[in-house]
């Protein structure tokens, strides 16, 4: 069911594929969606070391296959055809026994017109490598499709080598690399909004783009900024476990869908995101803070930076008086002239639609006009 579910929240996309598709799935949940691709895909189709694994699988038939990724294999049967050798390369593919890294791979598999033995349903590496270890590789030929480059920041376990120590003939299919986009200034943005509270939720649906981004933050220097948004506002929302690994790992909170489908994404993300967001009386007014905006009585109100910095240090501390110091040290530009806290709760009470929602407190400062028995509520569950 699509809607408003997500009205005035702000989604990052980092998808390289397939990314139109599943922005259009949240748009049409209400969502405003920042589209910043963490990774390039570089196609090695015309590659000569894929030609060459090829022809040597073509040559010297493989006891198993092991179909790591969709993208990955469905090039592979791609590159072949575009060299006249896909029929064979599936005769002797389909004479294999295949082993497929989950779902996603099994279903490129059977698109294929080829049955796979097994595939895990967390689509987990070390998961797959157990199952071809305890069965015994030793002396067999197993050809692998290979997933790509990995990082220090994937804790993924090199394949290949796992199957070579345990006495394997391996043959490495390379069939795509990814690299980093060419301009990281979407990047960058989704960064900064991480960092600032700008952001609602960043949507991964692959393990590199995670660690494109955490070695972008970190080479900038703000990589510990960039977690502790995650820990924040910012949800950081993964497509399954093994995206979500890199950050797991650096103790970051992620939520993923009970299904590795970007449909299931968008279902996951339209659910958690309200969730997430506390609703807040204030002055017979319901407020729901965003990233960029509030939604004020299911109306979606547009903040200046200003305005948003003032909402966000009140809603910090709900039905508390903040003073006019602390709300200036919140504004942005590090302005010091006193008379600028005023003029801003102005703005914010126009934008609000809501004037009395914001209390001033005389000679304190200001307040959210929160009821004595909101306030506990709003206490026991953390407003955001």
């Amino acid at each position: 069911m699509t809607g408003s579910e997500l009205l005035g929240f702000t989604v990052a996309v980092t998808a390289a594929r397939r990314a139109e598709e599943f922005a259009t799935l949240l748009e049409r949940r209400g969502a405003t969606v920042l589209h910043a691709p963490a990774i390039r895909i570089v196609p090695l189709a015309d590659d000569t070391g894929l030609a060459r694994a090829t022809d040597e699988v073509i040559a010297n038939p493989p006891d198993i296959t092991v179909a790591m990724t969709a993208v990955g294999f469905r090039g592979w049967i791609g590159a072949a055809e575009g060299r006249g050798r896909a029929e064979q390369l599936l005769g002797v593919l389909g004479a294999s026994r295949i082993v497929a890294r989950g779902p996603k791979a099994k279903g490129a598999v059977r698109a294929a017109d080829l049955r796979e033995d097994w595939a895990p349903q967390s689509e987990s590496s070390p998961e797959m490598l157990d199952r071809l270890l305890a069965e015994g590789v030793s002396g067999l030929r197993i050809a692998v499709q290979l997933h790509g480059e990995t990082t220090r920041w994937e804790p993924t376990p090199d394949v290949v080598a796992v199957l070579r120590a345990a006495g394997a003939d391996v043959v490495p299919v390379p069939v795509y690399r990814w690299t980093r986009p060419d301009d990281p200034a979407a990047l960058d943005q989704v960064i900064a909004g991480v960092r600032s509270g700008g952001l609602d939720a960043v949507a991964f649906t692959s393990a590199p783009a995670v660690a494109s981004m955490l070695e972008r933050a970190d080479e900038t220097g703000v990589l510990d900024d960039l977690l502790a948004g995650f820990g924040g506002r910012a949800a950081a929302v993964c497509v399954g476990a093994v995206t979500a690994a890199p950050l797991t790992a650096l103790g970051v909170p992620t939520t993923m869908p009970a299904r590795s489908r970007l449909g299931a994404l968008a279902r996951h993300i339209a659910d958690e995101l309200p969730r997430r967001a506390v609703p807040i009386r204030a002055g017979e007014h319901e407020l729901s803070v965003r990233g960029t905006c509030v939604v004020v009585d299911g109306a979606v109100k547009s903040l200046s930076p200003a305005t948003m910095a003032l909402l966000n240090r009140l809603v910090e501390q709900p039905g508390m008086v903040v003073t006019r110091a602390d709300l200036l040290a919140a504004l942005p530009g590090g302005s010091d002239d006193p008379h600028a806290v005023e003029t801003a709760i102005a703005r914010l009470r126009s934008a609000l639609g809501a004037p009395a929602a914001v209390q001033t407190v005389v000679k304190r400062g200001y307040r959210l006009a929160i009821a004595p028995d909101d306030y506990d509520r709003l206490l026991a569950v953390g407003a955001r």
